[in-house]
């Protein structure tokens, strides 16, 4: 009786023995948007990452505090003992003094910049905060269909064993009745020890998925519910390179952020320069003490005029004209001048990144949909060559290493159909995020495909494809 090789049956006789496939509850499977929340809520690089923010957005009230006045207080207690040629002219006197000082800068240039620089600094930790919340969103559906595509895989490679497995059942029982030599036994045993060898590697890489994913959320998962074959494969929209540069020249995070440190990098040299300015302050002054300690009886005549206790107050204006100090506030302004040529050829150089990483983007999303398509019907063609080489294989017009050729085609056909699948739902997000448009919005989008009874073992496959292969086989033209 001829018997034919179909994905179907490989993957009925796939092995199911191994711990990982057994399909936990249905309550416990975990969707996309929920990695999501548990990465936003545990992620430590985002903790680190709203830290740092917090921290440089300080440098506004420090920056601030250069304008604002400046108040303080003291007390000093003191004895001096004054002594003149012999010990019978010694005077001492001692006491307490209370002092506050009060300063009101009324103009201050540098510091006037350098609170506008520090404003710049503020906006571009803002903006670079929210950059990284953005990539974090991607990060987390990055490690979310890695977990897919590595059970996709590991499913393909199981049926893939399972099917060598028949082959090399077949060629023993051929080699048993005399209808084939001891080479297609070999044949047939080589191509299911590598298949063998391709399932273990593919376990191990279903293991670092999941590692990697309890890295990024900090917390365990037992399964996720995996994508629908359903999924609209479209082009992006709008379909215009050019349409999605501009969006991405307007919106991407840290594009904006690098024109803030422009901007605070141009406020810092406004600053230096600032350097060769006079400064203006208000200043007052409170003292209050005894006589002696004050220092008002250093005379007779102050001494007859002044007992007990002394008070002292005074106001004023303090200008400051810099003459020189050694050269600093020219190598600073110098300095400035080389940070600003800096920052503005470090946007230069992200603008033309933002612009390439959009085109490539918008060109793969593009490529994706067109690869998808290509590799579904590959995987058809590969399963009705299989089949076909099977049949002329028992009836003796082909031999045993052009069916495992066929065999190994076919599983490469649905690894590469599966990876195209996963790769365009990426580079869509990643299309997203260099246009600065990318939202936790997305990844709900993606939700209403999501199957919560998805099982790698039976879906890593369209389920038409074998109605559409056997087709095929037949020349029927409507597939």
């Amino acid at each position: 009786m001829l018997r034919r090789l179909s994905l179907a049956l490989a993957v009925a006789a796939a092995p199911t023995a191994m711990a990982w496939a057994e399909q936990a509850p249905l309550s416990t499977k975990t969707d996309l948007v929920t990695v999501y929340q548990e990465a936003a809520a545990n992620n430590a690089d985002l903790a680190a990452a709203r830290a740092d923010y917090k921290a440089r957005s300080e440098v506004v009230p420090q920056a601030r505090a250069g304008l604002l006045p400046n108040l303080s207080a003291g007390a000093n207690l003191s004895d001096t003992r004054t002594q003149v040629d012999s010990p019978a002219n010694t005077s001492s006197r001692s006491g307490m003094v209370y002092q506050a000082n009060l300063s009101q800068p009324l103009f201050r240039a540098d510091r006037w910049f350098q609170l506008q620089a520090a404003q710049a600094a503020d906006e571009q930790a803002a903006l670079e905060l929210s950059a990284t919340e953005q990539s974090l969103i991607l990060q987390s559906a990055e490690s979310y269909f890695a977990v897919l595509r590595a059970q996709d895989n590991l499913a393909s490679t199981k049926a893939e064993e399972a099917a060598f497995k028949r082959q090399l059942d077949q060629a023993n029982e051929r080699f048993d009745v005399g209808l084939s030599d001891k080479t297609d036994v070999l044949e047939a045993q080589a191509g299911f020890d590598t298949a063998r060898a391709n399932r273990i590697i593919a376990l191990r890489q279903v293991e670092d998925a999941f590692q990697a994913l309890i890295t990024l959320t900090n917390r365990d998962f037992n399964a996720l519910e995996g994508i629908e074959h359903s999924l609209p494969i479209l082009a992006p929209t709008p379909n215009d390179a050019k349409a999605w540069v501009d969006t991405a020249a307007a919106q991407n995070l840290n594009l904006q952020a690098s024109n803030y440190a422009v901007e605070a990098a141009e406020e810092t040299l406004r600053q230096r320069k600032s350097g060769h300015a006079p400064t203006l302050d208000a200043v007052a002054s409170y003292q209050k003490g005894d006589n002696d300690s004050l220092g008002f009886s250093n005379n007779a005549a102050s001494a007859n005029r002044f007992s007990g206790d002394v008070e002292q107050r005074s106001i004023g204006l303090q200008l400051n004209i810099p003459l020189y100090s050694g050269g600093l506030t020219s190598s600073q302004v110098r300095e400035s001048y080389q940070r600003l040529n800096q920052s503005e050829q470090l946007r230069e150089s992200l603008r033309r990144q933002v612009v390439q990483n959009t085109r490539n983007l918008h060109r793969a999303v593009n490529t994706d949909v067109e690869t998808v398509q290509a590799r579904k019907q590959s995987i058809i063609s590969n399963q009705s060559a299989l089949e076909a080489t099977e049949i002329g294989y028992q009836v003796g017009t082909r031999n045993i290493v052009d069916v495992l050729d066929a065999q190994r085609q076919l599983y490469s056909s649905v690894r590469n159909y599966n990876n195209a699948r996963y790769d365009y739902i990426l580079n869509n997000l990643r299309l997203k995020q260099a246009a600065g448009t990318l939202s936790p919005d997305d990844l709900a989008a993606l939700e209403q495909y999501l199957k919560s009874d998805y099982n790698p073992d039976k879906d890593f496959l369209p389920p038409d494809l074998a109605k559409a292969a056997e087709a095929q086989l037949r020349g029927n033209p409507q597939y």
